[in-house]
């Protein structure tokens, strides 16, 4: 008798006739959409629309999906609204990143437009530019024996891949390498 009778029993009929794998039945498709809801929320925050594409990928049928959502909504396990603040405040504080950034993943996360927006209008044009202040000078420091103009390129494109605009990328470049050059020159002055 071979390795594959011996584990069936010798039977190869699929599914067996009798224990638990035969009465064991496919679960609802209520119960698959909850808990791939569930276990993805335990990992972190999501958008509702997040949670949708993950169940259709399950083949979830939409109405059920939406159902389960629905429901997820009112007990406060999915909101769009809080998702969105939580995002742009986390994302802004970790990696410095500029408000078209910011749109760019929200609308990427399947958050609606309003929403976003309303999220967006929390980020001060004051702050954000005295963010990438901050970030020029951090890695500024780390440039520092580059040539004049390969240091403002390589900081230039860093701002923009944080979403930051060319103008105000520019600018915050240009008055950062020219506070260093004023302090060594006021360095090379004081000897």
């Amino acid at each position: 008798m071979g390795f594959a009778q011996q584990r069936s029993g010798g039977r190869g009929s699929e599914p067996p006739a009798t224990g638990a794998a035969a009465v064991d039945s496919e679960p609802d498709q209520e119960s698959v959409a909850r808990n791939i809801a569930l276990r993805l929320l335990t990992h972190s925050p999501r958008s509702r629309a997040q949670l949708e594409e993950a169940m259709a990928r399950k083949d979830v049928p939409a109405e059920v999906a939406a159902k389960i959502l629905d429901r997820f909504e009112e007990v406060g396990l999915v909101n769009d609204v809080e998702y969105a603040e939580m995002l742009v405040r986390t994302r802004r504080s970790e990696r410095g990143l500029a408000r078209r950034a910011l749109a760019t993943e929200l609308h990427r996360k399947g958050v609606d437009r309003e929403i976003a927006e309303e999220a967006l209008a929390a980020v001060d044009p004051e702050d954000e530019e005295a963010t990438a202040r901050d970030l020029v000078r951090r890695k500024a420091r780390s440039s520092a024996g580059l040539d004049h103009e390969k240091r403002r390129r390589r900081l230039v494109g860093m701002l923009a891949r944080k979403g930051y605009s060319p103008s105000v990328a520019l600018r915050v470049v240009d008055e950062v390498l020219a506070e260093e050059d004023d302090d060594a020159h006021d360095r090379a002055g004081g000897l």
